[in-house]
């Protein structure tokens, strides 16, 4: 499928990022008269506007070629929301979509840095590293920005996992956000993102956000994560206006029906 192209800093878009989420509700009418009003998730759907200025020459002709490749509303696209957090339940580490060590427990209703019970404790009682990670359906060729929160009683060490990447940070005793920025493995087809503790750690976590760029912004929890798959261009045509030299400005508006029609 399609992947719709970051820009040469790693970004996906520029600041000016416009988000609509839309939802609609079905009404049935009975015989004597009574309503019964519910909620249609296969009938959501979200909107995105991205707006360029000062775009390179190269820049614009990759959103061209896009256009081109995607046949304007036509085909469908894989789209990583520039607004979201990729990962998906990211304050529930007991969902599948985490994949724990065997011997990594995992301790949910912890204080978080920012307040609440949302954290986790993570306690690694094995004699090996055991580690927490989630798969990305994602473009492997692409920047990302790995970021979580840590903190642990006695200072110890982590390992955050990006792709093939990995960085060794010392958590302390108070709360730190540590992030590691990369691209995935190219040798795979998706992109695994997590944290190693070594024997015997345990470690507080809060946060934990991937996002396809070089650094991390502030961070969003995430359920359904903000990988969009069969997007679609919303309009047939890309208009681009050239300011000056190397320069050129220019607005994609971006569909995704829940029901991927």
């Amino acid at each position: 499928m399609l992947i719709y192209p970051q820009l040469t800093t790693g970004a996906l878009t520029q600041y000016g990022v416009v988000k609509m989420r839309q939802e609609r509700t079905i009404q049935n009418t009975l015989a004597d008269g009574s309503v019964i009003t519910a909620a249609d998730p296969a009938g959501s759907a979200v909107h995105w506007g991205l707006h360029y200025t000062s775009l390179s020459d190269t820049e614009r002709q990759t959103l061209e070629q896009f256009f081109s490749a995607a046949e304007g509303t036509l085909n469908g696209f894989t789209f990583l929301d520039p607004s979201a957090n990729l990962l998906a339940w990211s304050e529930d580490l007991s969902n599948a979509v985490w994949s724990a060590g065997p011997q990594l427990a995992l301790t949910g209703g912890i204080q978080a840095p920012r307040g609440g019970a949302s954290a986790w404790q993570l306690s690694n009682t094995s004699g090996g590293n055991q580690g927490l990670t989630q798969v990305l359906n994602v473009p492997v060729i692409y920047t990302y920005t790995f970021s979580v929160y840590l903190r642990a009683t006695e200072a110890t060490s982590a390992t955050l996992l990006l792709g093939s990447a990995s960085a060794a940070v010392t958590v302390a005793s108070a709360w730190k956000r540590y992030q590691i920025a990369g691209s995935g493995n190219a040798t795979e087809t998706y992109v695994t993102v997590g944290v190693n503790l070594p024997a015997g750690a345990v470690v507080s976590l809060f946060g934990p956000q991937a996002e396809a760029q070089q650094t991390a912004s502030v961070y969003q929890t995430s359920t359904n994560g903000g990988v969009y798959q069969n997007a679609r261009l919303e309009s047939d045509c890309l208009t681009v206006t050239t300011t000056g030299v190397n320069r050129h400005s220019a607005t994609v508006k971006i569909l995704y029906y829940a029901n991927n029609l």
